[in-house]
């Protein structure tokens, strides 16, 4: 569980780290992404603060939430021969939600205040959703992920609306990681998301919540 620390200057987050086994492939893309925007010297100072400190703040929630929910699917179906596959898409959040913690930290935004709340809610929703058995586990994941997609695709038309040089690194970050949560949507439609009970309900509802959860943790 990320751990969330007020120091005097500013904030220190301890980022969830992936395990030994996450894919080097993800890790690779990520330290490299990582290495073009520190390169680049830039600053809130020299980007527009209000826009990237929205950006920063509810793409963290929205990492943090994630991995929450896969911590909960993991503590119910962890042991099971979905397992695995849960495991695999968790590590890669994991790295997502690390580098969006040294994003923080580089540019002094402050996390969302929902944070306790996030840990709870998605905790108790991957777990929630995996007692209803594979299935539900991986409608809850599509449902989540279709969700993120649609909002990092948002931010990437505000950024290329605003300036697509300015805001290069901040893209291409989004743009992997946009890409990287629509193959976990993938995933979870090729291990029988469709089959859960009431499949269309339960994914609206969640995508209900993951959308007031956005719009909480851009403004508060």
């Amino acid at each position: 569980m990320a751990r969330v620390a007020l120091c005097a200057r500013g904030l220190r987050l301890q980022p969830l780290r992936a395990s030994p086994g996450a894919g080097a492939r993800w890790h690779s893309r990520i330290q490299q992404t990582s290495l073009r925007f520190s390169s680049s010297g830039m600053t809130l100072d020299s980007m527009d603060r209000k826009i990237v400190d929205r950006i920063i703040r509810v793409d963290h929630a929205g990492e943090y939430g994630a991995n929450r929910i896969y911590a909960g699917q993991m503590a119910v179906l962890g042991r099971t021969t979905v397992g695995p596959v849960i495991q695999q898409m968790w590590d890669q959040e994991k790295e997502h939600l690390t580098k969006f913690n040294e994003l923080m930290i580089a540019h002094r935004v402050r996390p969302t205040i929902l944070l306790p709340v996030w840990n709870v809610a998605g905790f108790l929703l991957g777990a929630g959703t995996a007692l209803l058995g594979k299935a539900g586990a991986m409608a809850c994941t599509v449902a989540v992920e279709a969700s993120i997609s649609e909002h990092y695709n948002n931010q990437i038309r505000t950024l290329v609306e605003e300036d697509p040089e300015k805001f290069q690194e901040l893209l291409q970050i989004i743009k992997n990681f946009r890409d990287d949560e629509l193959e976990h949507h993938d995933i979870g439609l090729e291990h029988d998301a469709e089959m859960a009970p009431a499949y269309s309900v339960l994914k609206v509802a969640i995508q209900l919540g993951c959308r007031a959860a956005v719009f909480l943790s851009e403004r508060i």
